[in-house]
């Protein structure tokens, strides 16, 4: 392969994987599969979207919405999975190396990043950027969970349902169900109590 067939096929190779969904015909299939599920898109939404959904690897529950700028990322057999009524806000970035379920009824605001991967730097003879991925896990987001501003959930965490994260924590650990956590690393700061419903 010459110089400038190699230059060509990586070029295609990137634009394959960052561009495809703006092709006007891509982005209509996009759609499509948002209202076979009843849920919506707004544009522009980044990474590999329609081949995830196409082969079934991005499931999106009913009443899901992503905002602008939102980027879901699952190459290879990487599987994302979105439970019903979830909210992604502006520049939502869902990556994931395995397996990434975000539950039902979740909000992530502005800039949240949730990923069950880590960027390998092991070896000295090789670029960072060229070293790939590895996983510790699943990283699993329960039903009903709120993530404030820039909130950063690593590779291998469940954070139990109910919970509400701090803005610019990074969730290193579990977190039960029903807390308040916040800070890098994040800690709970306390449960989240209800009132028993009286029977009238």
């Amino acid at each position: 392969m010459n110089d400038l067939a190699r230059q060509a096929h990586l070029w295609a190779q990137k634009w394959r994987w960052y561009e495809r969904n703006s092709l006007p015909w891509n982005r209509t299939r996009v759609h499509w599969h948002f209202l076979r599920r009843e849920a919506f898109v707004r544009w522009p939404v980044h990474g590999n979207v329609l081949e995830a959904l196409d082969e079934g690897r991005l499931e999106i529950g009913s009443g899901v919405l992503l905002e602008p700028g939102v980027w879901l990322t699952a190459p290879a057999d990487a599987r994302i999975r979105i439970g019903a009524g979830s909210f992604l806000n502006l520049g939502v970035m869902v990556a994931a190396v395995d397996l990434v379920e975000i539950g039902e009824h979740c909000m992530f605001a502005n800039g949240c990043f949730v990923t069950d991967g880590n960027h390998r730097f092991d070896d000295p003879e090789k670029p960072v950027p060229w070293q790939g991925f590895s996983t510790k896990g699943p990283t699993r987001i329960g039903d009903n969970v709120w993530c404030g501003a820039n909130v950063v959930v690593t590779s291998g965490v469940t954070i139990g349902e109910r919970s509400v994260i701090g803005a610019n924590s990074v969730v290193t650990q579990d977190i039960p169900a029903f807390s308040i956590a916040a800070g890098a690393p994040a800690k709970v700061l306390r449960r989240i109590e209800y009132d028993e419903l009286s029977a009238d």
